[in-house]
């Protein structure tokens, strides 16, 4: 790393709190190094307290953008100039391009998800999953999956301030595509067992199960997972969460989220930069591996 930075250097950001335990800035600075790229990222600890500064910043240091992650996706909307189409229908961005100080949101975190979804052998296309979550990352999620064919979709989350993007989220979905959206309150934990029981697929994209929730999960006991039921975490660090270490002991196929790191980075890489992640190299150096 150090050998490549100097006076050159493109910078670019990933902010996000909390943040010391992505993998992002070491997927992206290996891609970079392995394209021969003149860019660095760099984590900052940012939360919607000092989002707007952080911002401003990437106009007033000549960044060519920055990363977005939890809590910032859907606050960070109010500071920038323009959303790409996906990032105006989710109400969510993950990833800023800086053009001469014209900020333009996009989100890739959706496409990341299918296409890790694809790179391990799980179809969903014409099924049914059920996701709990509605924050910026689920919204995504739940979009993409209705635009690209998913039959139907069960959302759960608890009543707090994102209930209103879940009843949004599936208003969007019905209208717009010929899946099934329904939102349900996830305290509702004989409706959740209800759906996950005749779904293909169920998404944990929420926060719960890394810090400061390590170790946590909204699912009861095993009895609300079944062998032929696969199982997916959004979070990636930890690599197994509880609900994940749950779902294995039961015989289910699991997959964390490092892959669907991997696939929205490439797509933001190649917003970026105009290049493509190598991707089966990065997935080495990531130690991607599927169950």
């Amino acid at each position: 790393m150090a050998e490549r930075v100097d006076a050159k250097t493109i910078l670019i950001g990933l902010m996000a709190d909390p943040i010391r335990h992505s993998s992002s800035p070491t997927m992206h600075n290996e891609a970079y190094a392995k394209l021969g790229l003149n860019y660095v990222q760099m984590a900052f600890e940012v939360d919607n307290s000092n989002l707007k500064d952080a911002v401003n910043a990437i106009r007033t240091l000549g960044m060519r953008g920055s990363n977005i992650s939890m809590p910032n996706k859907t606050e960070i909307l109010q500071y920038l100039d323009e959303l790409s189409p996906a990032a105006k229908l989710c109400g969510a961005v993950n990833t800023v391009v800086n053009d001469n100080g014209h900020l333009t949101g996009h989100n890739t975190d959706g496409l990341g998800f299918m296409a890790a979804l694809k790179d391990n052998n799980i179809d969903v296309i014409g099924k049914k999953m059920t996701i709990v979550g509605a924050g910026g990352a689920a919204t995504a999620i739940q979009i993409q999956a209705a635009l690209d064919g998913v039959k139907e979709i069960s959302i759960f989350n608890i009543k707090d301030a994102s209930w209103e993007r879940a009843i949004t989220n599936a208003e969007k979905i019905n209208n717009n595509t010929e899946c099934t959206a329904h939102v349900y309150d996830l305290a509702d934990l004989a409706k959740l067992k209800e759906e996950i029981a005749d779904s293909y697929l169920f998404v944990n994209a929420t926060g719960v199960g890394m810090k400061p929730l390590e170790g946590q999960t909204y699912i009861p006991d095993a009895s609300y997972l079944r062998p032929d039921l696969i199982v997916v975490d959004v979070i990636y660090a930890p690599r197994e969460t509880a609900l994940l270490k749950m779902a294995k002991e039961v015989g289910c196929k699991t997959m964390n989220g490092l892959g669907m790191m991997l696939f929205q980075g490439d797509a933001a890489v190649q917003l970026y930069t105009g290049k493509a992640m190598p991707i089966p190299y990065m997935k080495e150096i990531l130690d991607i591996k599927y169950d």
